[in-house]
């Protein structure tokens, strides 16, 4: 954002920096890009321009989500229309459906769209929370249900959905600070707030992972772990937006009801930076 308007120009050289750091997919309008006070016209066009900037280099994975199902429909075909490569639909949030609401919401929407779908649990948001028992349902019954996104912190899932649904099923944490447990449990990536701002050591940590490669992945964790903390001290984006804004690539603006981080905080976050190398 700038002046109140999405910042069109930083927006697109920063996904070219994204990919140019390593990151091995990009997650246009999530909770960090600002969904919940984007306009539906914003929406769609911050996901065309992802589309456009990443030239098929990586894959793009659109958050299409809404808590009203013909509007999560609505997103997930234009993600379709605009290239993206999958969509990432949250559960519906604030009117706490019950886990029919949920595995019907979901259902109408992968009859409706032919495109990968993703399914995004963040119970600390929506309140609502996708049973492992329902997203279990969906992937058997909706062969275009192919993954999760799962920011639960609840490092038994993984394992219990693994055994449930089954390897091919793709399990992504969408939790920065348990994200190495994450992939020990069966996970194969994150869907990473961190990785705006360390793009490279987030990649870095990935591939050690799935590489089984634990020592050094517990390394590079040793280095972002206070700044997986620092950038929740704060609800993000703000603490996100404040880090990337001191790399220069974007102003740390956000709409309201968002407001900038206070000072405290801001230390914090500079600080962890420069535990991670990122700042001198």
């Amino acid at each position: 954002m700038k002046n109140g308007s999405v910042d069109e120009a930083a927006y697109r050289k920063f996904v070219a920096w994204q990919i140019k750091e390593g990151s091995h997919g990009l997650v246009p309008v999530g909770t960090t890009g600002e969904s919940p006070t984007v306009t539906p016209e914003e929406h769609k066009r911050l996901i065309e321009i992802c589309v456009e900037e990443a030239k098929g280099k990586v894959p793009v994975i659109a958050g299409a989500g809404s808590n009203n199902t013909a509007e999560a429909i609505e997103y997930a075909a234009h993600a379709k229309k605009a290239g993206a490569d999958a969509a990432l639909i949250v559960v519906p949030y604030y009117n706490k459906p019950t886990q029919e609401g949920i595995y019907q919401h979901y259902r109408a929407i992968a009859k409706a769209v032919d495109i990968p779908i993703f399914v995004y649990n963040v119970p600390g948001r929506t309140v609502a929370n996708c049973s492992v028992e329902t997203l279990d349902r969906l992937a058997k019954d909706c062969p275009n249900i192919v993954g999760t996104k799962d920011a639960s912190a609840d490092l038994t899932r993984p394992s219990r959905q693994r055994l449930m649904t089954g390897e091919k099923f793709i399990q992504l944490s969408g939790e920065d600070g348990t994200a190495l447990g994450f992939n020990a449990h069966g996970g194969v990536g994150c869907i990473s707030v961190t990785a705006n701002v360390a793009p490279r050591l987030c990649a870095e940590l990935q591939e050690a992972t799935l590489k089984g490669d634990y020592r050094k992945a517990i390394a590079i964790q040793d280095r972002l772990m206070p700044l997986h903390h620092a950038l929740f001290i704060e609800t993000n984006p703000g603490p996100i937006k404040y880090a990337v804004s001191l790399l220069g690539h974007c102003t740390a603006e956000a709409r309201l009801p968002m407001v900038p981080v206070t000072e405290p905080t801001k230390q914090l976050v500079r600080d962890a930076m420069v535990h991670a190398g990122l700042l001198n």
